[in-house]
């Protein structure tokens, strides 16, 4: 399973602030630490709600303090498609990501190009103006992304598909309704690839870490491909090297056994 480090984003405050200060330190000791917890891309969201020309500007400044000291490729986060756009002109490696686009054709054909156009990977998110609750709705809206996408020259492969993930303290079947999601995507678009956020799901909840953890599992069985979640957490990443063993991802369970001698794997 993938992992996208989540921990650079502006809806944190003190990340918030980094980077209205243009503390690079402080974004690169984020970046360092993520790297070296195992995260396989780094997400950045820089925006702070100053407009789209400061959200860019800062973008742009997040990318450089990153790349200056890691290699590992970059998640670009952004509501805001022109961010990305201009973003991606910035950027310097052999691969990337962008997040996110929809089924809005506004944001399908403008984010469809650029990610044909740079061999990036592409996070779909199985909604259009409003999130659906219905399995069937959020189908319906991966079918539209697929094809608006692939006309355009994106792979399937390129395509990450984020079924949505709603609190289930709001409602207690959209665990199921995420799960499902995920089964009828991989069913449909075997060579397309799944992500999610995971720490949605508990959302207003006691001890949010078993419930994320919970999820974790049931999501990779259903053939979850990546997750958006902090590499820091032990706990965490020693799930992630449990599924992708249970789910036949870690060959004669080698990466398993190297995390466990390394000292890794927390219980």
């Amino acid at each position: 399973m993938l992992i996208i480090g989540e921990k650079i984003n502006a809806s944190n405050k003190r990340v918030s602030g980094a980077i209205i200060n243009k503390d690079a330190a402080f974004i690169q000791e984020l970046a360092r630490q993520q790297a070296d917890a195992g995260a396989d891309y780094l997400d950045l969201n820089a925006g702070t709600g100053q407009g789209t020309a400061q959200e860019i500007a800062d973008l742009k400044w997040a990318i450089g303090a990153v790349q200056d000291v890691t290699d590992v490729p970059l998640c670009l986060d952004s509501s805001d498609p022109q961010a990305l756009v201009e973003a991606m002109s910035h950027f310097h490696g052999t691969k990337a990501m962008i997040n996110s686009v929809n089924a809005d054709p506004e944001k399908l054909e403008p984010l469809g190009r650029l990610a044909a156009e740079h061999q990036a990977s592409l996070v779909a998110l199985v909604m259009r103006e409003c999130i659906p609750y219905t399995v069937e709705e959020r189908l319906a809206a991966s079918e539209l992304i697929m094809t608006h996408l692939t006309r355009l020259g994106v792979k399937e492969e390129q395509i990450f598909f984020d079924p949505l993930v709603l609190p289930i303290s709001v409602d207690t079947h959209q665990g199921l309704v995420t799960i499902k999601t995920i089964e009828q995507i991989k069913s449909r678009h075997p060579s397309a690839k799944t992500v999610m956020g995971l720490s949605n799901i508990s959302f207003g909840l006691p001890n949010r870490g078993i419930i994320n953890q919970a999820f974790l599992l049931m999501a990779a069985s259903a053939g979850l491909d990546a997750a958006i979640m902090n590499p820091l957490d032990a706990k965490m990443m020693s799930l992630v090297r449990v599924a992708d063993m249970l789910t036949g991802k870690d060959a004669s369970c080698r990466e398993y056994i190297r995390a466990y001698r390394k000292g890794l794997l927390e219980d």
